[in-house]
């Protein structure tokens, strides 16, 4: 049975690759080649900047990186703030383990894929695990994360060289389409309201926060706007169901 485990398996994989030609996929790859102008205009080498592509992998944490360089940090400070902006990452693997682990998945592979869970790859798996039956699951998003992350990687090794010819406007819109993306992505796949009503409330914060404390600005708002979400639909729940009892 064990020898038959691969020819199952590869049907479901070759289907997580086939993914690298989805919107959300090429979304994400227009924002790398935005993300090479700004290593570029920054002096990252293109060594540097291709490892910390594969290394980090999460677009942005690289820029956290780039900026804490950038702002002369020393290491500690900027793993420091890696670590931070890299946290919003423990819920989604949370969320992504359960729903692809089968009953006989190794430990050691879930914690390798684990390397491949950000936005783009957590979002295109969770709107379309539920096609997907358990046995296969593990292989689909295997060859999602591993694809999109291979192919990203040669398109900054590709493009780094060229970038400076591209017009500044073009470079950063491409940067900004992962942002954008990201906010609807996230807000059509919310399977609870507290999500929306977090990303609310951390859209307003966050420029508040930003100007009151730069350092710590995305940090504040994302736990006080996670609490605050999370405050307010408990309140909901509470005032349905006491008009309903009465």
């Amino acid at each position: 049975m064990k020898s038959e485990t691969p020819v199952r398996q590869w049907p479901w994989f070759a289907r997580g690759m086939r993914g690298v030609f989805s919107a959300p996929a090429l979304i994400l790859m227009g924002a790398f080649v935005g993300f090479c102008g700004f290593a570029f205009e920054a002096g990252m080498p293109l060594g540097q900047t291709v490892f910390m592509t594969a290394a980090v992998w999460a677009l942005p944490a690289q820029i956290v990186l780039i900026g804490a360089m950038l702002a002369g940090a020393s290491l500690p400070t900027a793993a420091i703030a890696v670590a931070l902006s890299s946290m919003r990452l423990m819920p989604m693997v949370a969320a992504l383990v359960p729903q692809i682990r089968g009953k006989s998945t190794p430990t050691w592979l879930l914690l390798l894929l684990s390397h491949f869970v950000a936005v783009t790859a957590w979002v295109f798996t969770m709107q379309r695990i539920h096609t997907v039956p358990r046995e296969g699951r593990v292989a689909f998003f295997a060859g999602f994360g591993l694809t999109i992350s291979v192919t990203n990687i040669v398109l900054v090794a590709v493009t780094y060289d060229v970038i400076s010819h591209l017009p500044g406007l073009l470079a950063g819109g491409l940067f900004l389409l992962t942002p954008v993306y990201f906010l609807t992505s996230i807000w059509a796949s919310a399977r609870t309201p507290e999500i929306q009503y977090a990303m609310v409330i951390g859209l307003v914060l966050g420029p508040v926060f930003h100007v009151i404390t730069p350092e710590y600005g995305l940090l504040l708002a994302g736990v006080l706007g996670g609490t605050l979400a999370f405050v307010l639909e408990r309140s909901i729940n509470v005032m349905r169901r006491r008009n309903g009892a009465g």
